[in-house]
């Protein structure tokens, strides 16, 4: 039966970005649903959904290995907070840089160089709500490099992602080449305990949780693809060439949230259109529900 709420979500899906087909429909078949995505790409699309609240999950090649590239900075910040709730370290810290540390897109730090810096509190929201290189590398040299990222990351029960190299070469993204890779469904389970589980403290929690809200990046990925009325917070990655990532949280009005995860890489269409393939899994995701 078509419903009122599978008529709004399926007219959204017909008035998607023209450059990838969509269709109206009144059950939504996901895998179908992801293989049309991914076709029109010309790439490999990976998808991890799952509303806690409800227990309903979803995945399209959830548990194969995508390359990371910037949502990797999701786990980078999060593992610096770690070290801040077990007071080693304070967030009003500054780190001083020069002009050799700037490692390509770094909107935020390539202003700050020599004294007084950026605190570690700057370059943690730096690296989230803009994705700035630099602050990535600066955070992962204060953790100890790559290794005490995926040192963390074995903390949150995720035996699967890995953080081999630094900006900007993990965003290499060879066919076939496991370093700084994750899969979808690792990633929301890493998301799922650092916002809404107990892996950070509550302040800890709120910061991520805050900067995430406020990334600057993904205007034209999942968020693009949700209700405006409701509030996503998220953490996208690109490679420039082929791989567009979105990992994020979602708020809908007066319920609780729910995770989802977009990895799709060897892409043959624009950047555009890549970003666009996000947000219509977002929309088809959001019928789902």
């Amino acid at each position: 039966m078509l419903t009122r709420r599978r008529l709004l979500a399926s007219t959204a899906l017909a008035t998607c970005s023209a450059a990838l087909p969509s269709r109206i429909f009144a059950a939504v078949d996901f895998e179908s649903e992801m293989k049309t995505l991914e076709g029109a790409s010309g790439g490999r699309l990976g998808v991890a959904m799952y509303q806690p609240s409800t227990g309903a999950r979803h995945g399209y090649r959830a548990a194969e290995r995508f390359p990371m590239c910037s949502t990797s900075k999701l786990l980078a910040v999060a593992a610096m907070l770690h070290v801040i709730d077990r007071e080693q370290d304070h967030l009003d810290r500054p780190i001083i840089f020069s002009k050799r540390d700037i490692a390509g897109y770094s909107p935020a730090t390539s202003s700050k160089l020599g004294p007084p810096g950026m605190t570690l509190r700057e370059l943690c929201e730096a690296a989230i709500t803009l994705s700035d290189n630099t602050a990535m590398n600066l955070l992962l040299e204060e953790l100890g490099g790559p290794n005490a990222w995926t040192a963390y990351a074995r903390t949150l029960g995720d035996t699967v992602s890995r953080l081999d190299r630094n900006e900007p070469t993990l965003n290499e993204c060879r066919p076939g080449d496991p370093r700084d890779t994750t899969t979808p469904e690792a990633m929301l389970a890493d998301t799922q305990k650092l916002i809404l589980g107990g892996a950070l403290s509550a302040h800890s929690r709120d910061l991520l949780t805050g900067w995430m809200i406020d990334c600057k990046t993904g205007d034209q990925k999942i968020r693009a693809g949700i209700p405006a009325a409701w509030r996503v917070g998220d953490k996208t990655g690109n490679s420039g060439q082929g791989t567009s990532n979105d990992i994020a949280i979602i708020w809908p009005t007066g319920q609780q949230p729910w995770l989802l995860t977009v990895y799709l890489n060897d892409a043959k269409v624009s950047d555009a259109q890549q970003s666009a393939v996000s947000a219509n899994v977002a929309r088809v995701c959001v019928a789902l529900l």
